[in-house]
């Protein structure tokens, strides 16, 4: 009977925290009606880094082949890890608005409030991805490997996402005021440029080529290229480009909840 009421008690919670994570999700969605402006610069700025790095700027040194096969994966990983001003921007508004005071006084699972922003910033980024991967369509890119492949390669870079989603959330939490996030987001650009995005590791210098060779965005990148059957791209690695986020998020995920739990009380 003990075994059974706890089975029962262990479930209901479980069905509340995903309910009230779906009811704040239901929140930032609405925010994508009211403030449409955000969300489709979001999603026009890295077609206008694909469009820059693969017309104006050039690049690709150490590329075999078309350039633009080699640049699309890239792009897309890259994509995954950058923009994540406006869920880190919301997050620190909530704190300082006192919009975090009155779900505090709600009956509401610990923790909903962040999953719910990170599920809406989840849906944007497939978006973005999908409205990326078209715009490469129409300047000629294919992808070459056969859909499990493709679809392989784009949870590959979702699940890269995740973790970075939750890297962005705790730092926010731990920025605590909107005017002090352009100093923490200085910190995602390092991850982002010192990978194999844009040129290999063999055409750089040894150490820095070192560098970039244990960056997790060079992990999923070079993954992503090999599911898409991207010609002459680097032996991919694919368990560390699942391990590496996996890693993150058993990191930061735990560590952005409990901070969350400590600014609740």
């Amino acid at each position: 009977m003990t075994t059974t009421t706890a089975t029962t008690a262990h479930t209901g919670a479980g069905g509340r925290a995903l309910t009230d994570s779906w009811t704040m999700t239901r929140r930032e969605l609405a925010h994508w009606a009211r403030q449409p402006v955000q969300m489709l610069v979001g999603l026009v700025f890295p077609v206008m880094l694909l469009l820059m790095f693969g017309y104006l700027i050039g690049g690709g040194r150490g590329v075999t082949g078309d350039y633009l096969d080699y640049l699309v994966p890239g792009m897309l990983a890259l994509t995954m890890a950058f923009g994540l001003e406006g869920t880190m921007l919301a997050v620190t508004q909530d704190l300082n608005k006192g919009v975090i005071d009155r779900f505090r006084s709600m009956p509401m699972a610990n923790g909903a409030v962040l999953v719910g922003r990170s599920v809406a910033d989840m849906l944007q980024s497939a978006v973005g991805l999908a409205v990326l991967m078209a715009v490469a369509l129409a300047l000629g890119w294919r992808a070459h490997g056969g859909p499990a492949a493709f679809l392989g390669a784009v949870g590959l870079l979702l699940l890269f996402r995740f973790a970075m989603l939750w890297i962005g959330i705790h730092l926010a939490m731990l920025a605590g005021r909107p005017e002090l996030l352009t100093a923490v987001q200085i910190l995602v650009w390092p991850v982002g440029f010192l990978s194999n995005a844009l040129a290999t590791p063999a055409s750089m210098p040894d150490w820095l080529g070192t560098v970039v060779d244990w960056n997790p965005m060079s992990h999923t990148a070079t993954a992503v290229r090999h599911l898409f059957g991207t010609p002459g791209a680097e032996a991919p690695h694919l368990w560390t480009a699942i391990a590496w986020p996996l890693a993150l998020l058993a990191v930061f995920f735990p560590l952005a909840v409990r901070r969350f739990a400590r600014l609740s009380k």
